[in-house]
């Protein structure tokens, strides 16, 4: 399955005890539609308040689902999940051995701040706003920075449970388009919170605070508390896997 849905009204993707969750959702809709338990495994963990336009995920099921019932699995899904703000924009069957989190080769985030003196009406809870001026070619270049193999202690939240600070970055590239600085980031992995906490350091670049030297320090330290603030959950969506 293929999944949007607005962050703001979820307590993040997986289940919780008494929290209202992405996983939840789906997983309550699937069993009213298939009249079986169903168990659904996402390609990501978004946290409350991050939103998706392209979250993956996979259900097993005894029943053999052609092209025409795969469409009527998704209109059932998509009648079944309202109110909550969550769309499944596709469902198509796969391989035995396929899985929506191990099966990944990249994953792709964006990150949304809203650069203006004033502040949004109409994207509220879904962008960052922030009034002070950035330069996104000194952001680029602090960002370039981070490709590659490297140790990203600095931008690594002390809940992480992964078992090493190492992690390749792909590609990072930002833009502006008019008030609008968008960053997107792609790697096979990310660590908890490190796009949120790369973005709060490459705005301090952006804005002034740092130089591009100061970033690379902070990098090099391998220390969360060298490193800038945690971005907003608001402004990041999952935008997209590829396998």
């Amino acid at each position: 399955m293929t999944i949007e849905y607005d962050g703001s009204a979820f307590a993040g993707w997986q289940k919780q005890r008494d929290k209202i969750t992405v996983q939840e959702v789906l997983e309550q809709a699937l069993t009213t539609a298939l009249r079986q338990p169903t168990e659904v495994w996402g390609s990501g963990r978004t946290d409350a308040g991050v939103h998706a336009w392209g979250q993956v995920a996979h259900f097993d099921t005894t029943e053999t689902l052609s092209e025409l019932a795969c469409g009527r699995l998704r209109e059932s899904l998509n009648a079944l999940v309202r109110p909550h703000p969550v769309t499944v924009r596709d469902i198509t069957p796969t391989s035995d051995d396929f899985h929506a989190r191990f099966s990944a080769r990249q994953r792709t985030y964006l990150y949304l701040i809203q650069n203006t003196r004033f502040p949004p009406a109409l994207d509220r809870n879904r962008v960052w706003w922030f009034p002070r001026p950035l330069d996104t070619d000194k952001m680029q270049e602090a960002a370039n920075l981070l490709i590659g193999k490297h140790d990203f202690s600095t931008f690594r939240a002390a809940q992480c449970q992964a078992k090493s600070p190492l992690k390749t970055m792909d590609a990072i590239n930002i833009t502006r388009h008019n008030d609008r600085v968008e960053i997107r980031m792609s790697a096979r992995s990310f660590l908890y919170h490190q796009v949120r906490n790369i973005t709060g350091s490459l705005v301090y670049v952006g804005c002034g605070k740092w130089t591009v030297a100061d970033f690379k320090r902070a990098f090099d330290a391998c220390d969360r508390k060298q490193g800038g603030e945690t971005a907003p959950a608001e402004g990041l969506y999952f935008v997209g896997v590829t396998y």
